[in-house]
């Protein structure tokens, strides 16, 4: 159920501010850190950020799609960092219990993840599974009345703060959907080991690292759902929506880079006039801004057919596809724009440039959404 349109204004335009008002001003504090700052993250979560998607019900806001991807519009527009502090709990990390918990399981994790007290992983990807996670080879073996893990998770998102995993692990050694199941595993279990965090191109204050499970002991009662073989189909609905997500994430960004690039233009002179006077920085601009206006009508469309109960996988896979790879040919124009300058770290263009490459892999390739968007499309024409 949508929130009322009077609220959802006022809660946008808040969110606006405060990335405007506090976000932005602590970019540089994130990348000298490499950690978003307590203060800002306890901000977070008194606007309600932990839990845009999260039912009123389990204290989050509730959010539709369609009003999800507006907040996220906004958050776009400041470091990745600061959203991806909330992103786990707003989308992977909460989404499978959403979808496929059981009323217990919803009743335990829930409130904490709406509230921002408790922090939930994804821990789908391994060394040998990315693209291909039906190769995924953690393994979780029946004993009695529990189940023992054993396995690498890596590239896990806020893996070193997080207080909850759900875990893709095999129950049988089929390749198919049905041998692979989820488990909400607590991050104090004894059998668990989180990696060094991860050396990154960018996206500083965005913590991944390995996940290492180690005869992990967990009772039958974190089995997702209380059932095997739901874990491989629960998290590729929960990356249909994660990538309606991330494509209005880039849209946020996109929007950014514009402003910085038409601001930066209108200053910078060049042979006794601004540079933005000139018709080919003036044609990189439009190609940027009707590029960010294209993805943003096609997550706009796409949340809303799911809002209506539509399958929109294809139609997730082509936003996230177009957008990702938007924001890459903008971050460069921006670069461009800007000249030397764009090169220094002076400029959050240069920071942006790095920050975006991520975009066209995590969450589904590029060439994983060609692979879908062509898939649905076949199976949708007769």
């Amino acid at each position: 159920m949508a929130v009322d349109p009077e609220t959802f204004r006022l809660l946008r335009e808040t969110v606006a501010r405060f990335v405007t008002e506090r976000l932005i001003p602590r970019e540089a504090e994130v990348v000298e850190t490499n950690a978003v700052p307590a203060d800002v993250v306890d901000e977070m979560k008194a606007l309600g950020l932990f839990g845009l998607s999260i039912s009123p019900d389990y204290g989050g806001l509730g959010l539709t799609m369609s009003e999800e991807v507006q907040v996220v519009f906004e958050l776009g527009r400041a470091s990745p960092a600061f959203r991806s502090v909330a992103g786990t709990n707003i989308g992977i990390g909460s989404q499978s219990i959403v979808m496929a918990g059981t009323d217990e399981q919803k009743a335990k994790y829930l409130p904490a993840l709406a509230s921002g007290d408790l922090i939930g992983s994804f821990a789908l990807t391994e060394p040998d599974a990315g693209s291909d996670a039906m190769a995924l080879r953690t393994a979780a073996k029946k004993d009695g009345d529990h189940y023992i893990l054993n396995g690498t998770k890596r590239y896990i998102t806020n893996a070193p703060s997080a207080g909850l995993f759900s875990v893709m692990a095999r129950t049988a050694p089929e390749r198919k959907a049905d041998a692979i199941s989820c488990f909400l595993v607590e991050a104090d279990t004894p059998g668990i080991r989180i990696g060094t965090p991860d050396k990154k191109m960018g996206q500083r204050g965005a913590l991944t690292c390995d996940v290492i499970f180690e005869d992990c002991r967990v009772p039958a009662s974190a089995l997702l759902g209380g059932k095997e073989g739901n874990g491989f189909r629960t998290a590729m609905k929960v990356l249909d929506k994660g990538r309606l997500h991330i494509a209005a994430l880039c849209v946020g960004i996109a929007d950014r880079l514009i402003r910085e690039s038409v601001l930066y233009a209108k200053d910078r002179r060049q042979f006794g006039q601004p540079i933005a006077e000139f018709q080919l920085i003036q044609a990189m601009l439009a190609d940027s801004e009707a590029d960010t206006y294209a993805a943003r009508c096609m997550i706009l469309d796409a949340a809303r057919l799911r809002d209506q109960g539509a399958n929109t996988t294809r139609q997730a896979a082509c936003a996230k596809m177009f957008a990702s790879e938007m924001v890459g040919r903008i971050a460069d124009r921006a670069v461009q724009i800007f000249g030397g300058a764009g090169y220094m770290a002076d400029y959050p263009v240069e920071r942006f440039y790095r920050d975006v490459r991520l975009f066209r892999i995590f969450e589904g390739t590029t060439q994983i959404q060609q692979l879908v968007i062509a898939r649905e499309l076949l199976k949708s024409i007769e």
